[in-house]
């Protein structure tokens, strides 16, 4: 097994994690912006899941006023500065859009997105604060992006928000699960800054619900609960005991995003990646810009069944990774109890089910890592009863509202959602909205 930290020079890792999609200039933002239909009913805003109002925001930067348009953007979703760096937008705004439909060339509206809440970071503006204090108070749990999304609406209804986060940081994925070249300039730091900076929400650190509290805990003591920790666990190979070699992929890459230097980091010279999602591509792709002479991802299915997007996919061959369609690992080899390589099984796929050919190969490799989804355990809400479930998720209705009377719930850990940042920001947003239409009618009855 060869698995050493340093394989490349600090200069080649500065250059390897930089920018995936720079910043625009102002005169290119201009250009940009100016390509805009500015459509009446447009698509682009039906399908983003916070119904930014895109074109309005496009025309102010058109017009020379980014900090203008990025009130325009927070006010439909705080985190609009990391959704502009990993909303998948081909899939979702720009994908919609007219000029890609009739030109095949959509207007860039992440990247103009990034221009305008950038602007407005780099200028100190503050467009929201508390409101005058309604005397309720709201738990808040889980600092990503579903908890801080809720916790600064309620903050700015004017409700007093505690935010309970396990881990010492917050911004949940955002700060350690998305890939270092699409989130530089510790930009998840600075969003999370000025989330908190808007008032009334306090953050307690080390908590975790269900060692340190029970949710009992928290209907009892606060006027209503928002539960948006996300999915505590990793889906696993089901081959037996791993050998020395096998990672999972969401740890790694947050190992990855907490390092002071990216040459501290170990990787292996041929690298395997089982899954097809965007985390199997992230941790792909930085394991090749860490200095990895192979990686190659292994999914189950076609390409055109991969989670990730065709654009993400691109990113992925473009830095040299080997994608291997209908081939699911089958048996881990090991030599000294160190990992050697991995068995990879041909399958096909009859009537929407995957069948075994009876036939596989063999792919050396010292590091496989996995990156094949994340599930909710019980003990990432407690473990007790009376929350309603659904394939292994909380179940809430469409304000998000679980079973339990003033218990709320969004992102990744409820059943329907998108696995998307931008959609968690939603769910917040939503249910914030929800808690405070629900302590109104309890104070008007």
């Amino acid at each position: 097994m060869d698995i050493k930290a340093g394989r490349l020079s600090a200069d080649q890792l500065r250059a390897n994690f930089c920018d995936l999609a720079p910043a625009m200039a102002p005169n290119e933002a201009r250009v940009a912006a100016e390509r805009c239909l500015f459509c009446h009913d447009a698509p682009c805003v039906t399908a983003c899941p916070t119904t930014i109002d895109i074109p309005l925001f496009i025309r102010q930067i058109a017009a020379h006023n980014p900090i203008g348009a990025a009130e325009t953007i927070l006010s439909a979703n705080i985190m609009g500065a990391m959704c502009a760096r990993v909303c998948p937008t081909e899939n979702l705004c720009e994908g919609a859009c007219v000029r890609e439909v009739s030109e095949g060339k959509a207007v860039e509206i992440g990247r103009l997105q990034r221009h305008a809440t950038d602007a407005a970071y780099g200028a100190g503006k503050q467009f929201f604060r508390a409101g005058p204090a309604t005397g309720k108070r709201i738990a808040v749990v889980g600092a990503g992006p579903a908890g801080l999304s809720c916790a600064h609406r309620l903050a700015v209804l004017g409700h007093a928000v505690t935010l309970y986060e396990a881990r010492e940081k917050a911004g949940g994925l955002n700060e350690y699960g998305i890939a270092a070249y699409k989130a530089s300039d510790s930009i998840a730091a600075r969003e999370v800054e000025y989330i908190l900076a808007v008032g009334g929400i306090s953050v307690v650190h080390g908590k975790r619900l269900g060692r340190d509290f029970r949710l009992a805990d928290l209907e009892r003591d606060f006027d209503a609960v928002f539960l948006g920790m996300g999915l505590g666990g990793t889906n696993t190979l089901g081959l037996g005991d791993e050998p020395e070699g096998v990672m999972d992929a969401v740890e790694y890459i947050a190992r990855l995003r907490q390092a002071k230097a990216l040459s501290d980091l170990p990787i292996g010279r041929k690298v395997v990646v089982i899954g097809g999602g965007m985390t199997a591509i992230d941790i792909a792709v930085q394991a090749k810009k860490l200095g990895a002479e192979e990686v190659t991802i292994a999914y189950r299915r076609g390409r055109k069944a991969m989670p990730a997007s065709d654009y993400e996919q691109e990113v992925a061959q473009i830095a040299g990774v080997t994608i291997r369609e209908y081939q699911r690992p089958k048996t881990l080899l090991a030599a000294g109890g160190k990992l050697a390589g991995v068995e990879l099984e041909y399958v096909t796929e009859r009537e929407g089910k995957l069948v075994p050919s009876g036939e596989t190969t063999m792919l050396a490799c010292d590091q496989l890592f996995k990156a094949i989804g994340q599930t909710l355990l019980p003990e990432d809400f407690g473990g007790e009863g009376g929350l309603q479930m659904k394939s292994g998720k909380i179940l809430v209705d469409s304000a998000r509202r679980t079973s339990r009377p003033k218990v709320f719930a969004g992102g990744d850990c409820v059943f329907g959602g998108q696995d998307l940042t931008v959609s968690a920001v939603e769910d917040g947003k939503m249910a914030a909205q929800a808690i405070d239409s629900m302590l109104k009618a309890a104070k008007a009855a």
